[in-house]
């Protein structure tokens, strides 16, 4: 069917309820409108969906997350994992509750036991949850840090990470194989409960949970040292992290931890914020008011569900506060397991630092510095997962953190998923132990870019939405891909890795080698002086995004370095 055909089947049908149908009279006479909703079905992606809520084939619904559950559900009965069940999470956002109960009640009606949380709970709480549950998959209904009109499913596998080859094909082609709303399952709550097929969990999982993130502080001693001294201010972004985080610091000691109180609540239009996103600076307006009323050490945000983290912390010198990006408080994070593991002789054997190939080239430095393996994988935390997966199969080595350019990072194997709030809690020991040798944590990050060199790394996103915008962002790829350039400004390019067609070329030699990571679309540019530049779509939102990355001599010659970099690209583009 076309979209107007779809359109129209979607009006007169039993299948789909009276608001539906009222929701798309209302824009009969909006072509434009109608040809965006059904032009084609909310791609079922590597990670699951995400899109705007609203009635129609290509947004976010009752009835099709309902779809990609029964494509879920005919997968798992597949792998005879209908016993072991799925456990579901979500977030604050609008509609996640009515999406969570219908992923569970679709399972339930294909005789899969769901678990289901009784009320918002982070992301990473849910990659925990389905491993001690023994499930064999989760759902979370999240769209992450995307605006308010958003939502979204992902969907993971019983290692607790995000689906990866070759299951996440898999699933997607049962997801796409299904193109009749009619053959999609679904029950009676009351009946799936009565059934044993719809369970709520809930504390005893927090509990766990909470066991599991304190095992990594290192010097609990630190932390009591300084806990009636050191002054936390923390904002949730009217999402997940509230209880989680303020327990766990409560629980650790930490004595003066203030939360903003206008965001502290769920708010699903996130009324103070233009973008729930700790990447924002902007999301950090109220944070940042408290505190400078209460002269805070340390300024924490995590996202709608609480696996990214921002952070500011204060220099001492002028007083004000100063932004890390996911990289530099990645890199703190790093620096202080690996130094202190290696002090109290706690480090295991094999250790390896796994990172993505979008993170800063200091992981790379450190790394060295303390003689630990570092592991690159593509961009998505679900496959630095895989690699905890494939360390436990093999003994190859021992998993010590993990982090990603986009505010995620993770200490421990709890979860196979970056977590912002064990995040916040290794944050916190950091800073107590910074507070304890009378410094900030801008002094340790200094002293860090002493040590390592200035690093410095940016995005630039070009966003074409609808479909024109997708055919843009195909055609941007395709021109790079298949005529790269030989080089920016005046950097060259030294090599040329494509990830879709797995090559690295030597720009000056043309020899060829493989990148030796699964197919993706994804190109990298290597320029001298650790200097880099990467192209790649978003898998869900509709933007390219081009990461960048420098190393200059001072904090002033790197941005310098970095915005040169950016008006180079712009050039080359």
């Amino acid at each position: 069917m076309n979209y107007k055909e779809q359109y129209d089947f979607w009006l007169s049908s039993d299948i789909f309820d009276q608001g539906t149908k009222e929701e798309l009279l209302a824009i009969a006479n909006d072509e434009k409108e109608i040809e965006d909703r059904f032009y084609k079905d909310l791609e079922f992606g590597t990670g699951g969906l995400r899109g705007v809520i609203g009635a129609g084939t290509n947004r976010m619904n009752l009835y099709t997350v309902r779809k990609a559950t029964q494509g879920l559900a005919n997968y798992i009965l597949k792998q005879g994992g209908k016993e072991k069940g799925v456990a579901i999470a979500y977030d604050s956002r609008r509609m996640s509750p009515e999406f969570a109960d219908a992923a569970a009640l679709c399972l339930a009606a294909n005789g899969i036991k769901a678990y289901v949380f009784d009320a918002l709970r982070p992301t990473p709480e849910l990659s925990f949850a389905l491993r001690k549950l023994g499930c064999i998959s989760g759902i979370v209904v999240t769209a992450s840090h995307n605006p308010p009109e958003y939502n979204g499913y992902k969907v993971y596998w019983e290692d607790g990470a995000q689906i990866t080859a070759p299951k996440d094909k898999e699933i997607i082609g049962e997801v796409n194989a299904i193109t009749d709303y009619n053959t999609v399952k679904t029950m009676d709550k009351a009946e799936a409960v009565s059934a044993g097929l719809y369970n709520v969990i809930g504390k005893e999982i927090d509990d766990a949970y909470m066991v599991e993130l304190k095992k990594q502080i290192i010097h609990p001693e630190v932390i009591a040292e300084v806990a009636n001294d050191i002054k936390i201010v923390y904002t949730p972004l009217c999402g997940t992290g509230n209880v989680p985080v303020r327990r766990v610091l409560d629980e650790l000691g930490f004595k003066n931890v203030y939360v903003v109180p206008e965001q502290e609540n769920p708010d699903p239009n996130f009324t103070t914020l233009d973008y729930p996103n700790p990447e924002d600076p902007k999301a950090f307006t109220y944070a940042l008011r408290l505190a400078k009323e209460k002269d805070a050490d340390i300024v924490l945000a995590t996202d709608p569900d609480a696996d990214r983290l921002g952070v500011y912390a204060k220099d001492t010198k002028t007083g004000e506060y100063v932004p890390f990006t996911g990289n530099m408080s990645g890199m703190l994070i790093a620096e202080y397991i690996l130094r202190e593991k290696t002090k109290t002789n706690t480090m295991p054997e094999n250790p390896a630092l796994v990172t993505t190939i979008v993170t800063t080239n200091m992981a790379d430095a450190i790394t060295k510095a303390y003689g630990i393996k570092m592991i690159e994988v593509l961009t998505g935390f679900k496959f630095i997962g895989e690699q905890i997966k494939l360390f436990e199969q093999t003994g190859c080595n021992n998993y010590v953190f993990g982090l990603e350019e986009s505010y995620g990072c993770l200490a421990g194997t709890h979860s196979r998923d970056k977590d912002a709030i064990v995040a916040v809690m290794c944050l916190c020991e950091v800073a107590a132990y910074c507070k304890k040798n009378g410094i900030t944590l801008w002094d340790m990050m200094l002293e860090m870019y002493e040590k390592y060199g200035y690093y410095k790394e940016t995005q630039y996103t070009i966003t074409l939405k609808g479909v024109d915008g997708a055919k843009q962002i195909g055609e941007i790829m395709n021109k790079l891909r298949t005529n790269p350039p030989k080089s920016f400004g005046d950097l060259k390019v030294l090599r040329f890795r494509d990830y879709e067609t797995d090559k690295i070329i030597d720009m000056e030699t043309g020899a060829e080698t493989t990148t030796g990571l699964p197919k993706s679309n994804v190109l990298y540019f290597e320029l001298p002086n650790n200097f880099w530049c990467c192209a790649r779509p978003s898998g869900t939102e509709p933007k390219i995004k081009f990461y960048m990355g420098v190393k200059g001599s001072s904090l002033e010659d790197a941005e310098k370095q970095v915005e040169k970099l950016t008006e180079d690209l712009k050039a080359v583009l």
